[in-house]
């Protein structure tokens, strides 16, 4: 694949309204996807933690951009995904990395981990992506 598609790519995530609130930094290579964002008091559930959402989010974008990776011409879209959380975590910069497991037709199967600073896995999640009928354009950010 291409530098291009993985830039626009990047640009296309950050011009999504809700990572104004994550704030995460995107790389893309081929089949590849590493996503990195500091905890924020505000991700907390009642029990002072980083809320499970957040460890969706990062584990299904990761996974999602790599499976992206390998399509040019179409968004994909989450069909399914499972997450398994090992531990919580209150602070630091997290780590997201997604890697493409295996595609066939339209399908994609992608994983993901989740890592603290210090490297500990904290979750990890694998999805199902689909190829849609959006197409990458300079509309939704891909430029």
């Amino acid at each position: 694949m291409n530098e291009e598609h993985y830039n626009k790519l990047v640009r296309t995530y950050a011009s999504a309204p809700i990572n104004d609130f994550y704030k995460p930094e995107l790389e893309i290579s081929d089949g590849k996807a590493v996503i990195r964002f500091e905890v924020d008091r505000k991700m907390f559930h009642a029990a002072h933690a980083v809320h499970g959402s957040v460890y969706f989010k990062a584990l299904d974008d990761a996974a999602f951009f790599a499976a992206n990776s390998q399509v040019e011409d179409v968004f994909v879209l989450t069909v399914s995904f499972n997450v398994h959380l090992f531990r919580p975590v209150v602070d630091g910069v997290l780590t997201a990395k997604g890697w493409l497991t295996h595609r066939t037709g339209r399908l994609f199967f992608a994983e993901a981990g989740l890592s603290d600073e210090q490297g500990n896995e904290i979750a990890r999640g694998s999805g199902t992506f689909a190829r849609s009928g959006i197409a990458l354009t300079p509309e939704i950010g891909y430029r």
